[in-house]
């Protein structure tokens, strides 16, 4: 008895090899076969400042500036309907961070050094001082805003006239402690890859986190979430987020902007499973900001209600003026 148990064990231990080498073969060789160039699109904008290759889109002509932060998966394009909202009487910029979409990669994929590529981006178009903008972050994109805001108000000009949180409170988001540990190549690359290659995952995952206020996602729709997420540097910012986190502001840095002059505000969907009402209550206490403004929709305000969300910051606006 005891010798067939020994035979049972080692043939497991054999299967479980072969299985093991058999899929990691498997992976090493779709990662090769689908490690190619992935096209840009034509016509990109870009600007070279701070160290910092950023590609950025505008809209409008005139009026106080605002400049939109992209959260994590998020590019500049992800704004085009609140950019066109907004655009109408300000001047709107949005950026894609560095290690999602088209700016040049460029590690760390930290909140302190995507703050340091949007001071950069401010300083280069000028977008300081008298003519200093309002920073809108979305998800985690207000962390990377609340930390240039800090930054920028030591600089010798003001880097932000306001600050909005939008679907976001830059606090970090708990990861398994061995999430980062585990998915290690090649098999990270490979699922990252997968996942990208299914459309049907794409719509899945931008429909749950939209709600049915968003247009569903065409072909081209699709093609244009999964573009910037084939660049170069997306699966190293990946990897960095699995290990450290999504980019995030420490409890001090949050008491810092709260007893900061600063005006802030925060704007969330009334329906977000990710920033509830009472998380984003929280979030207005924690920086110093008012009660926060609810508008329509889930995690995506910007696509869901852009005319919503574009009043809420010209609200926001006005009262800084006032």
């Amino acid at each position: 008895m005891a010798e067939r148990l020994r035979r049972v064990a080692r043939r497991t231990v054999v299967v479980v090899v072969v299985l093991a080498a058999a899929i990691t073969g498997a992976s090493f060789g779709y990662d090769l076969a689908t490690g190619g160039q992935a096209s840009r699109p034509a016509g990109l904008r870009m600007i070279n400042a701070g160290g910092f290759d950023t590609r950025y889109r505008t809209w409008g002509t005139a009026g106080s500036a605002v400049v939109l932060v992209p959260g994590a998966f998020e590019t500049a394009d992800t704004f085009a309907p609140l950019g066109a909202a907004l655009g109408t009487d300000h001047r709107v910029f949005a950026i894609d961070l560095t290690g999602t979409g088209y700016s040049r990669p460029s590690a760390p994929f930290d909140a302190r050094h995507l703050a340091d590529q949007l001071i950069a981006f401010l300083t280069a178009k000028g977008l300081t001082g008298s003519d200093a903008p309002v920073l809108v972050g979305h998800s985690s994109g207000a962390a990377v805003v609340g930390l240039a805001a800090l930054r920028g108000a030591r600089a010798a000009a003001r880097v932000a006239a306001g600050v909005v949180f939008l679907d976001g409170d830059a606090t970090p988001l708990a990861l398994p402690s061995f999430a980062g540990s585990l998915l290690i190549n090649p098999y990270r690359t490979t699922i990252l890859r997968l996942a990208l290659s299914s459309a049907w995952l794409i719509r899945r995952i931008y429909s749950s986190q939209c709600g049915p206020a968003c247009p569903r996602l065409t072909t081209a729709g699709v093609a244009a979430w999964r573009g910037p997420l084939q660049q170069p540097g997306f699966e190293s910012a990946a990897a960095y987020q699995l290990r450290h986190g999504i980019p995030s502001m420490t409890s001090g840095e949050l008491g810092q902007l709260r007893a900061s002059a600063l005006p802030k505000r925060v704007i969330f969907g009334a329906d977000d499973p990710q920033l509830t009402p009472a998380a984003a209550a929280q979030a207005a206490s924690r920086i110093g900001a008012p009660p926060p403004v609810a508008v329509p929709g889930r995690h995506l305000t910007m696509i869901s209600s852009p005319r919503q969300v574009a009043a809420a910051i010209r609200g926001f606006i006005r009262s800084i003026r006032h």
